[in-house]
């Protein structure tokens, strides 16, 4: 079982990853986007950070960045709807982070969370 901080500014979306993942045996603090789940950052300690590239307020690659500074072992996956994305090409430092493109079947999802956070 694994902490997890979720961030998704979709709001079906993140209900549904949350219960898939708490299915799975993981605890979820869930953010509807960086700015929210910066804040949770401070008074939790995460083994994961699974979170959206594109959301308002605060991004998923900043969010990433100011995880890491709060806590330097945190995991981080990300998941966007855009295909292709190269996370190196947005920041070298998260070059070998797991990136799902959007849509995902949530057994994928499971599978790569429980391989990231191993």
């Amino acid at each position: 079982m694994a902490d997890i901080l979720l961030a998704e500014d979709d709001d079906n979306l993140r209900f549904y990853l949350c219960r898939a993942l708490e299915r799975a045996g993981h605890h979820v603090i869930s953010a509807a986007n960086g700015l929210e789940a910066e804040e949770t950052l401070s008074f939790h300690r995460f083994d994961l950070v699974l979170t959206d590239v594109v959301m308002p307020e605060k991004g998923g690659l900043e969010l990433a960045k100011i995880a890491r500074f709060h806590q330097p072992d945190i995991k981080v996956m990300f998941i966007t709807g855009f295909s292709g994305i190269l996370m190196e090409e947005k920041d070298p430092s998260f070059k070998s982070e797991k990136v799902l493109s959007k849509p995902f079947h949530l057994r994928d999802l499971i599978d790569e969370v429980n391989k990231v956070i191993l």
